[in-house]
């Protein structure tokens, strides 16, 4: 078993997995970059060193440094979270040549289902469906003449792809060259890749994944299904385990799936297999995602494992400690993604200061996050502020407690997407399960003028905070309080939580110093 491990991620994803360290009582190091000294992770590891800049490509991006702090601090694993080079097939070389534990699958695991194309013709060989599609493109005359053998609508994806970039639809002909263009440049851009590929756009289908655990002595169990249709801009926002559309026989269909693919791209450690399923029944495999996914914790509370305890086991050297016919789905669970977000304007990105934060409890409720009292949101990183999951004996008891839970969830200083959420668990079709990939373009969820009313009362209400000198290190601004169409005016307020605050300190911490 490790002695040390050192995490290379941040935030609440970072936490989880300094928890789980401690649960088996190993020794964990976090690392953090300038802007992140504050951070929850930082605080609660066993130790704690600096790695760079606010820019990730200066210091959570950066493998060399990463592996150098390892190496230093006598660590003899490294875990890469959910993000950053949790996917990088180098980076986990790197880890195995510096004579480390890269806790994740191998990196020529990671090569063959990370390029979406040939994971494709993996899933063909070993007897899956695929969507119809293309084999890989890098001239767009080429695409064009692709996309019309086709037919449209037609989606294009990065042949490296993940986390919903380098995608477009494409509905007509003419729109075509430009939109392939774009993904082109944004696959270059966010990947180093411009291949992409074309597949037919199937609609309505929903988006299901199934997580799959393998150890290094050839066992590979699936976990579950999770249902994870209801996105914006391909992006996931709410996930529930298990799906409402996935009958006993096809959860077993789909499992034998996954387990294959998996199987034949000798695959150890989490990974997690997505599937589109068609209003038919019919399933077609997607990708491959080579890493633990944000929205793990909804197949932990209804399956009563803890996938990222069993991930550090297993590159530990350990066999898995159950197979399928242990694992027994009890109850529902739903989780929604708390972001920095402000539906109330185009969904623009929000930072600044969180002056007071209070996270929902109670039972059946779960909540990770890294937030804290005064916390600044920056906009080097993800959005993503908490995840919320709520647990109930059936899907309407899960969405109960998860209606109650988002109620009492507070973020004074920065906008969330909460009311965006609220309004969508309470639509008619969430509510019945009639839910599918374009579920959110169908229904063009937008915040009530009631929800609307809430947020400038918790505007006003972190105002009065501020000016009562409740908030340490945060002088008191001259406030003129004014409302037009029910909004408040808080310009003051903006000015003064959108200002900086700046630390000096070593580079190191540690928890016993």
């Amino acid at each position: 078993m490790f002695k040390k491990v050192l995490v290379a991620n941040r935030g609440e994803i970072a936490l989880r997995i300094v928890r789980a360290l401690r649960d088996l009582d190993i020794a964990s190091v976090a690392v953090y970059s300038e802007v992140d000294r504050l951070s929850q992770h930082v605080r609660y590891a066993d130790e704690a060193h600096l790695i760079g800049p606010a820019d990730a490509r200066q210091s959570y991006l950066n493998g060399d440094k990463i592996i150098a702090v390892a190496r230093a601090c006598g660590a003899d694993a490294i875990h890469p979270g959910d993000g950053f080079l949790a996917e990088n097939a180098d980076f986990a070389e790197a880890c195995e040549a510096a004579g480390m534990t890269f806790i994740g699958p191998s990196p020529d695991s990671m090569r063959k289902l990370g390029d979406k194309i040939a994971a494709r013709q993996m899933a063909i060989e070993a007897g899956l469906p695929v969507v119809p599609g293309s084999p890989e493109v890098t001239s767009l005359e080429e695409a064009v003449e692709l996309a019309t053998r086709i037919g449209y609508p037609v989606m294009v994806k990065a042949a490296a792809g993940g986390g919903g970039r380098g995608i477009r639809l494409v509905e007509r002909a003419e729109d075509f060259a430009d939109a392939a263009g774009r993904a082109m440049q944004e696959a270059q851009a966010a990947f180093g890749n411009p291949t992409i590929y074309v597949e037919k756009n199937l609609s309505p289908v929903r988006h299901i994944e199934v997580q799959v655990l393998g150890d290094r002595h050839g066992n590979i169990v699936a976990v579950g299904e999770r249902e994870c249709s209801i996105q914006r801009r391909h992006q996931k926002i709410i996930e529930e385990c298990p799906s409402i559309a996935v009958s006993p026989a096809l959860r077993r269909a789909l499992g034998r799936a996954a387990v294959k693919i998996a199987r034949a791209a000798n695959y150890h450690n989490v990974g997690t297999v997505e599937f589109l399923l068609t209003a038919t029944g019919e399933y077609f495999f997607l990708e491959m995602n080579t890493r633990l996914q944000v929205e793990h914790p909804v197949t932990e509370l209804t399956t009563g494992t803890d996938l990222v305890k069993d991930q550090i086991l297993v590159a530990a050297g350990e066999e898995l400690p159950y197979d399928e016919t242990e694992l027994l789905t009890r109850g529902w669970a739903i989780e929604c993604r708390i972001v920095a977000e402000d539906p109330f304007n185009s969904f623009l990105p929000s930072v600044g200061r969180i002056v007071f934060a209070r996270e929902p409890a109670g039972p059946g409720i779960r909540v990770e996050s890294a937030l804290y009292d005064g916390i600044e949101v920056t906009p080097y990183y993800d959005s993503l502020l908490a995840k919320v999951t709520a647990w109930g004996r059936n899907r309407e008891g899960a969405r109960q407690r998860m209606k109650r839970a988002l109620a009492e969830f507070r973020v004074v200083g920065v906008a969330t997407n909460i009311p965006y959420l609220q309004e969508i668990l309470d639509l008619p079709d969430f509510v019945s399960g009639t839910v599918d990939t374009g579920f959110l373009d169908r229904h063009q969820v937008f915040p009530s003028e009631p929800l609307e009313q809430q947020k400038a009362v918790a505007q006003i209400a972190s105002l009065l905070l501020v000016n009562n000198g409740a908030v340490p290190g945060v002088d008191r601004p001259q406030l003129t309080l004014s409302t037009t169409n029910g909004h408040a005016g808080i310009s003051a307020w903006r000015r003064q939580m959108s200002g900086s605050s700046s630390s000096k300190g070593s580079g190191a911490w540690s928890r016993n110093s």
